[in-house]
């Protein structure tokens, strides 16, 4: 039965290994492509792909040829890139249902959220992610639980023991393979592989398994390091013959629920080492459904593919043409400052002049009878070549949408107003809302699994910072009880690149118009904590701390008053005690029983005939 079942495994090794290749070579023309746009946006703009399917450097056809790059792909892609970055990620939880207990859940499980966001550094994995789908066409997210992230709550013989929590990773292209490219969803594909290359120690200290090293070369993707003005994990180049030493490949195949695998399946393979065999570890879809850890994000999505296009695969044929014009134009600059002489054969030292040139003060010795050197006319540079640069940097603008306008952050040159370099710049968003709907519905997706990971894991009660309104940062215990929704939404729905000075200009003009004022024509504290907030000031000066102070406070005696009579102070805020107070009564968030309930209304009621007598000696004064 041992040997059946060893034979099993090995056979589940090598069909792995078989699956794996079959999906590398359905997908090695894509691969390549990605290579080549890494090379273009690194600077190296004299190669392509040979007819072996590989990434070939072309020389020059002349010695003399000059072959200069200008990198503009490269500066296209720091715009996109930077203006991507813009996009607001405010997110909340909407509660399941309307009772306050559902309310409050929701928005403590927000403040997780949040507080997440925060430990991962989200921003630098967004900008991780931006740069790779810019540049392949396609990134994902790999949202998981670490059991040796968190705080330690013990120790056994093995080493420390801890509470685990969220770890989420930007993942390239390169090491995910669909079961078919022509997948355009995640969801659509029946099974899908996460290969990297780990080195053999790193291997043995996550699966405790030793394996062989492996010859890996080509463009492979490896655990480690960071490198490159990118911000990608170390790479083999695979236009040279550089190899990975001390290393083997990791895979990882995620397989969907079927009916011989209720709960889905993955396999690890390390080396020709099956390390797990089991269900899908995590609880991470609708409705309590196992699926697969990953949260795609493309640039510009390709009907019937499953990986995206990218802005700098469309520049390359002009990145070509305009590094050609630049330099032809150049040399001929050359050809008319150095100039070009005309001689007798035999009439003068050839060598000298070829190794000298025409230096200043230099004598020239011409054989007696024979002719002058002459200079040829070169004339001016050509017009077609100065129109053609111009046309190519049309071009530019016309395929990537990054105009002079947000590429050079300058206004047109000609007399424009203010009102249309204020439709150029929503015509410059407009080209990029595409792919930033894709990024936020990417992390919406990664929202959502953090949540329902925490849901599944965090039986115990564990901590976390948690960030109040104010800025105030306090300690919150919570366990997976406290998690009641995952119905992420985004907090605004408006532009997606509205500036901070686009929002404060609507802000002041709604202010103007006196849609935030009241009934007198004041606008409230709520509405001025509301206002700092939209204009970017939410906490400039502590300027909601008394609101947030009083609110809390009110909170407090909403408990309090299941112990019995609470006074009310000189120093309250009789509005916003009142309002609170009230919300504790009508909604469900707390039970009173009817002496409790009637201790608070007298309550409201001190608060009530106290804001009464401030009114009317302001009435009369």
């Amino acid at each position: 039965m041992k040997t059946d079942k060893k034979e099993n495994v090995s056979a589940l090794a090598a069909e792995i290994r078989k699956d794996f290749e079959k999906r590398r070579d359905a997908r090695k023309s894509l691969e390549t492509q990605w290579r080549l746009n890494l090379n273009f946006v690194m600077g190296n703009q004299y190669c392509e792909i040979g007819q072996n399917g590989d990434i070939e450097d072309f020389g020059k056809q002349y010695f003399w040829q000059q072959r200069e790059v200008y990198n503009h792909t490269a500066t296209i892609l720091e715009t996109r890139t930077s203006k991507l970055s813009s996009i607001k990620l405010g997110m909340s939880v909407r509660p399941m249902t309307t009772d306050e207990s559902d309310k409050s859940a929701a928005a403590f499980s927000g403040k997780i959220l949040n507080s997440v966001f925060n430990e991962i550094n989200l921003q630098q994995l967004i900008y991780e992610a931006n740069m790779w789908s810019e540049v392949t066409g396609t990134a994902l997210y790999k949202i998981t639980w670490n059991k040796d992230k968190g705080r330690r709550v013990g120790r056994n013989k093995e080493g420390d023991i801890y509470d685990g929590d969220v770890e989420v990773e930007v993942v390239p292209p390169f090491e995910v393979y669909p079961d078919s490219v022509t997948n355009s969803h995640l969801e659509d594909c029946r099974s899908l592989i996460h290969a990297k290359a780990y080195s053999l120690s790193e291997i043995e200290d996550r699966w405790g398994v030793k394996v062989p090293p492996e010859e890996i070369s080509g463009f492979v993707v490896t655990g480690g390091s960071t490198i490159g003005g990118l911000g990608y994990s170390g790479f083999v180049q695979g236009m040279g013959n550089e190899r990975l030493e001390n290393h083997a490949m990791v895979i990882e195949r995620y397989e969907l629920p079927t009916s011989a695998f209720p709960q889905g399946r993955l396999v690890i393979l390390a080396g020709d080492t099956i390390v797990f065999d089991g269900a899908l570890p995590f609880v991470n879809k609708e409705d309590g459904q196992r699926g697969y850890p990953f949260a795609k994000q493309t640039s510009v999505m390709n009907p019937g593919s499953f990986f995206g296009s990218s802005i700098v695969e469309r520049l390359i044929p002009i990145q070509r043409a305009f590094n050609a014009v630049k330099n032809r134009k150049h040399e001929y600059l050359n050809r008319m400052t150095m100039g070009v002489l005309a001689v007798e054969d035999g009439s003068v030292d050839i060598e000298n002049l070829e190794e000298d040139g025409l230096s200043p003060g230099k004598v020239i010795i011409v054989r007696q009878g024979g002719r002058m050197p002459q200079m040829l006319e070169i004339g001016s540079v050509p017009t077609e070549l100065v129109r053609e640069e111009e046309r190519l940097l049309d071009e530019f603008t016309i395929i990537s949408g990054v105009s002079s306008l947000m590429k050079y952050s300058e206004a047109p040159s000609t007399n424009a107003s203010a009102k249309a370099i204020t439709l150029l710049m929503e015509q410059d968003d407009s080209r990029l809302k595409v792919t930033a709907n894709e990024i936020r519905s990417a992390i919406k997706e990664v929202a959502k699994q953090i949540l329902r990971l925490y849901k599944q894991f965090a039986i115990n009660a564990r901590m976390k910072r948690i960030a109040g309104e104010n800025g105030e940062v306090t300690l919150h215990y919570f366990d997976r009880n406290d998690i009641s929704s995952d119905d992420v939404v985004y907090d605004v729905d408006g532009d997606i690149l509205e500036t901070l000075a686009a929002r404060r200009n609507m802000v002041l003009e709604l202010m103007n118009l006196g849609l935030l004022s009241d009934d007198d024509g004041k606008i409230s504290s709520k509405n001025k904590s509301k206002i700092l907030e939209m204009i970017g000031f939410g906490n400039w000066e502590s300027a909601r701390e008394m609101d947030e102070l009083h609110i809390n406070r009110a909170k407090e005696e909403n408990e309090k008053v299941r112990e019995g009579k609470i006074e009310c102070e000189e120093v309250d805020d009789d509005a916003l005690h009142i309002a609170e107070h009230t919300k504790a009564i009508i909604g469900k968030e707390f039970h009173y029983e009817p002496d409790e309930k009637k201790r608070l209304l007298d309550h409201i009621q001190m608060h009530k005939r106290r804001l009464a007598l401030i009114k009317s000696l302001e009435v009369s004064d």
